[in-house]
């Protein structure tokens, strides 16, 4: 995640903090010593909210090893403001294992909870409840109460929060995933509205989880629909076919030349029928800034990037890793080259098949590509473009 920095790495997991983390922490600060005009009391409050913090870091990693446990690897952990985020791979297919993996998170808070209370009561040290305070009080007894507060308010059925998940799971068990999660995206977005309106008499605060809360709905609303409208469509179906290729040996100005000759962003580099390489559109512009237009373009060219099956499901396709390289995919067939899937293309293929859809089509699909053309028997090649040659 942008603006942010990175911790150190937990039982494999990335943990990032956000800057903006460190904003609140001099601004707790300067509330407990606003309160009581000491550096000690100052200190206390960042330490309070820092225990406070590493309860909100063990909540994300109750998803993050519940997930793990369903072969779900957690790509990150970032502390915000308004909490802690875990950016999992993939969410768990099946409705139970969502519903483990959104109440682990709950569950951990309530393990803490329950252990500051056997300690506090075992010592001897509880004091009443109405003894505490904002910025007074026993620490431990506030950090209980806090933990308290964070299972209730993860709680509530406001999707993609802990609650929204779980009651998307339950609903999930019932009824179509998609449908599910339209109904829990529109709960979630009526919490949200609730927060903000909240947040406008109170706490502040809770007008940016209510922003969270229906930007996060929404956006979540619109991939399980896109996902779902994907069911039974392979890479070939939504693939780019009509493409261009490069030579190892050509220049980046035949790379640009090509360029500017269609709409074509990423080239694939291939040496005779061998794929050798992608050329990404800003590294095009970086290789031609630095170093000039008689480059070869396997010196600018990538050697590490997504390939993909012509039979795959475009569902697999547009795992995020691949999606978030922003990078063309190329598509083979028995190590042949035979198109690149593109987000453009995808794309179109979503609107074509929701048009069918509303028509009420019966296929729901696009008209197949002739094998010929999906499966072209010879690679397209580049000729250098003539010096003072004009488009007609």
């Amino acid at each position: 995640m942008k603006w942010s920095f990175k911790l150190g790495r937990i039982l494999g997991v990335d943990v990032h903090i956000h800057y903006t983390f460190l904003i609140l922490l001099g601004f707790v600060g300067l509330l407990y010593w606003s309160a009581e005009r000491s550096l000690e009391a100052a200190l206390t409050g960042v330490l309070f909210f820092a225990g406070l913090f590493f309860c909100v870091l063990l909540h994300e990693f109750g998803h993050a090893l519940a997930a793990r446990r369903y072969g779900i690897a957690t790509r990150d952990i970032t502390l915000l403001p308004i909490g802690g985020l875990a950016r999992l791979e993939r969410m768990p297919e099946k409705p139970a294992q969502e519903f483990v993996v959104a109440l682990a998170g709950p569950l951990v808070n309530v393990v803490i909870a329950a252990g500051l209370f056997l300690g506090l009561w075992l010592g001897g040290w509880w004091q009443p409840l109405t003894s505490l305070t904002v910025t007074g009080g026993n620490m431990f007894e506030r950090l209980l109460v806090a933990n308290v507060f964070l299972v209730v308010f993860n709680l509530l059925p406001a999707f993609p929060m802990d609650g929204g998940r779980v009651l998307r799971s339950l609903m999930a068990m019932r009824m179509p995933f998609a449908r599910a999660t339209r109904i829990a995206a529109r709960i979630g977005q009526g919490m949200a509205v609730l927060f903000g309106f909240a947040g406008l008499f109170g706490n502040p605060m809770l007008l940016l989880i209510a922003l969270f809360v229906w930007v996060g709905a929404g956006q979540e609303a619109a991939a399980v629909e896109m996902r779902a409208s994907f069911a039974g469509a392979t890479v070939r179906d939504a693939m780019l076919t009509d493409f261009q290729v490069l030579n190892p040996g050509q220049t980046l100005g035949d790379a640009a030349r090509l360029l500017l000759a269609g709409s074509q962003r990423d080239f694939p580099v291939v040496d005779g029928s061998r794929l050798a390489g992608m050329l990404a559109h800003d590294d095009l512009f970086r290789a031609l800034r630095e170093q000039g237009e008689h480059l070869p373009v396997d010196v600018a060219m990538r050697g590490e990037f997504a390939v993909l099956a012509a039979g795959d499901p475009l569902e697999t396709a547009l795992a995020p890793e691949n999606v978030e390289k922003g990078l063309a995919m190329p598509v083979l067939v028995g190590g042949r080259l035979v198109g690149l899937l593109t987000a453009e293309n995808v794309g179109e293929y979503f609107m074509i098949r929701s048009a069918l859809e509303a028509r009420g089509d019966r296929r729901t699909t696009p008209p197949p590509i002739p094998r010929s053309a999906a499966v072209p028997p010879v690679l397209p090649s580049l000729r250098p473009a003539r010096t003072g040659s004009t488009r007609g």
